[in-house]
């Protein structure tokens, strides 16, 4: 079977909410990491094969095929086509996976990946899908078939994650340590300069903006997001924030024919559905799955990214599988780093290649909980 490479991955810095970056047009944004993927590998614009990108809610700045216009927008050959998909949180990590799969049927040989969310013009509803904007009704009202299935059970990702918390016993105070822990292991990468090789600075930022100074006595003082979710407070959630991210993804043939040195081969590639009221629980289904395809046992993956839309969600499922906790977002995940919905799955993509460069691992293995109930699982081997 004809093999996807991965031969470039970076980013820009994440621009808190309301900060550096809000007032980057969506579409800028996106072109940024575009040009920048393209100025630092030997392939002419023209010959792309397309540009795929993940973004949710294609609405106000977000609208009209981003990818497309991304890709127009950073001053690109205008016969490279473009397609934004829709995963929810997972959708540049789809992105990459369609990516792979065009390349492994052997019908493309050079794609754009990635995926942009500004998240300070388009935020999304607290109690809601992880896509559904502010002012947007419940997408499930007057749906029969929704109704006649699920009846009026919740479907919201507070309501989820404390859920979770209560299913595996996980205490406020567990989480917060956990979320303390996040912005310890990115604060320290950030002085360490590992986040370097892989942040494109963008409107005069650097780093990272979204890392906080805290402590688990200023976490103890927020108050829960609702009295309903008692466990849940903004010290153990995901921070809303304004980012893009790009990979490049080739055939074997394209590296002979570029002369390109590949970074990482992409192993595997899968989606799993799951329970869409538990919301983020099927990271775990989605591992066992990946895990049994591939014949891999946890203790040979040598660095694991997976989403922190909160806390409880990546603690069940390290729990579940059973894995060394400082192998997992070794350079802290989306409490410290941000969630910039469909720019996550290449984020997440991109710490991992580099970590897995850094440590010197063979195989990472990327995974995020996804609104409807799904997670998708990227395995890649470091070449």
């Amino acid at each position: 079977m004809p093999q996807a490479y991965i031969v470039d991955a970076l980013r820009t810095p994440t621009g808190k909410r309301k900060g550096a970056l809000a007032h980057v047009h969506a579409i800028d944004l996106g072109a940024h990491v575009l040009k920048a993927l393209v100025a630092r590998n030997a392939i002419p614009a023209d010959e792309y094969d397309d540009v795929i990108f993940g973004c949710v809610d294609t609405i106000g700045s977000q609208a009209g095929d981003i990818a497309r216009t991304s890709w127009l927008a950073a001053g690109l050959a205008m016969n490279v086509p473009g397609t934004t998909i829709d995963r929810q949180c997972g959708s540049s990590q789809q992105a990459l996976h369609f990516a792979a799969q065009a390349v492994m049927s052997g019908t493309q040989d050079v794609i754009a990946v990635g995926g942009v969310q500004t998240m300070t013009q388009i935020p999304i509803s607290s109690a809601m899908l992880a896509g559904q904007p502010l002012g947007f009704s419940d997408p499930f009202s007057g749906s029969k078939g929704w109704q006649a299935r699920f009846g009026n059970q919740p479907v919201n990702q507070f309501y989820a994650a404390q859920r979770i918390a209560d299913h595996w016993q996980l205490s406020r105070q567990q989480m917060e340590a956990y979320a303390l822990e996040s912005h310890r292991r990115a604060l320290q990468a950030q002085a360490d300069g590992r986040f370097a090789a892989q942040i494109v600075p963008c409107e005069g930022l650097v780093d990272d903006e979204t890392p906080r100074h805290t402590s688990l006595a200023k976490m103890a003082e927020l108050e829960p997001v609702s009295a309903e979710f008692p466990s849940i407070t903004a010290a153990v959630s995901s921070q809303t924030c304004d980012a893009s991210a790009a990979l490049l993804v080739v055939s074997e043939a394209a590296l002979k024919r570029y002369n390109l040195t590949p970074r990482a081969r992409i192993h595997h590639v899968s989606v799993l559905g799951d329970d869409p009221i538990w919301h983020l629980t099927a990271p775990i289904a989605a591992t066992r799955a990946a895990l049994k395809k591939t014949g891999l046992r946890m203790d040979e993956i040598d660095v694991v990214e997976i989403n922190e839309a909160f806390a409880s969600v990546v603690m069940a499922w390290a729990r579940e599988l059973d894995y060394d906790p400082a192998r997992t977002n070794p350079n802290g995940g989306a409490i410290a780093l941000g969630h910039p919905l469909g720019a996550s799955g290449a984020r997440l993509m991109t710490s991992l290649l580099h970590q897995l460069e850094h440590s010197g691992g063979r195989y990472g293995l990327q995974t995020m909980c996804e609104g409807g109930g799904q997670a998708n699982v990227t395995i890649i081997e470091r070449l």
